[in-house]
C-alpha cells in the first residue's frame, strides 16, 4: 500500500548511516528533484530556488572539498573527528544535493517591489525550505535516508569553481543521501499543545 501524506512526512527522518545503493535509478533521482524544484511553492512567483545533483564520483569530490576547508580551520583532534563523521556518513552515500538561491532573481524582485525589499531574502529562505522538505521526503518515498547539512559558507568558492556555477548562485545546504544501514535515532517532541493554538466556535 502506497504511503499517505503524513506517514511519509513521519518517516522522513535524518539517516547518518547511509551506504552508496539506491533502489531506484539516476534518472528516477533527477526526476524528482526536477518536479520538487519545478512545482514548490515561492514568494510572488520568483522560483529563485536552485539545485545541483552529484552523483558518483562528483559525490565523492564534494567530501573532499569539506574536508579539505575543514582541515584549514580546524585543530587536528577536531578535524579528526570531522572526518571520520564524514567519511562513515555522508561521502558514504550514494549522491548529494546541493540547494541554492539566485540573488540575482532576488535582487531584481527587490527593485520591481521596494516595500518589501527586506521581505524578499526571507521569503527565498522560507520557499528554499519548502523545497528541501519536498525533496527529502519523496527521497524517503522512494527508499532512499537523507540528511541536511550546511558546511556553507565555507565550501562556496571550491563549489563554484569545481562544477561552474553561476556567481549569483547562493549555497543555502548540502544533502547527502543514499540506502539506509539501520534506523534513525529516537526523536524527542515538545508536546503540541504547546505549539499550536486552535480558536473555533463552540
Amino acid at each position: 500500500m502506497e504511503k499517505g501524506f503524513f506517514q511519509a512526512l513521519k518517516d522522513r527522518r535524518t539517516f547518518y548511516s547511509i551506504k552508496s545503493a539506491s533502489p531506484i535509478t539516476d534518472s528516477q533521482i533527477e526526476d524528482i528533484l526536477k518536479e520538487a524544484v519545478k512545482f514548490s511553492p515561492s514568494a510572488f512567483n520568483s522560483q529563485s530556488a536552485r539545485a545541483l545533483l552529484l552523483l558518483g564520483r562528483h559525490h565523492r569530490e564534494l567530501w573532499v572539498i569539506v574536508k579539505a576547508a575543514l582541515q584549514n580551520i580546524t585543530t587536528p583532534e577536531v578535524f579528526a573527528k570531522s572526518k571520520e563523521k564524514i567519511d562513515s556518513s555522508f561521502a558514504a552515500g550514494y549522491g548529494s544535493i546541493l540547494f541554492f538561491e539566485d540573488a540575482a532573481v532576488i535582487e531584481n524582485l527587490q527593485k520591481q517591489f521596494a516595500l518589501y525589499k527586506d521581505n524578499f531574502p526571507i521569503w527565498a529562505q522560507q520557499a528554499n525550505g519548502m523545497l528541501q522538505l519536498a525533496v527529502w521526503t519523496a527521497l524517503e518515498l522512494n527508499g532512499l535516508g537523507a540528511s541536511l547539512q550546511h558546511y556553507n559558507p565555507l565550501i562556496d568558492k571550491e563549489v563554484k569553481a569545481r562544477w561552474e556555477i553561476p556567481e549569483t548562485w547562493q549555497l543555502v545546504a548540502q544533502m547527502p543521501f543514499g540506502a539506509p544501514q539501520g534506523a534513525p535515532g529516537e526523536k524527542d517532541f515538545v508536546p503540541v499543545e504547546k505549539r499550536v493554538k486552535v480558536y473555533k466556535d463552540s
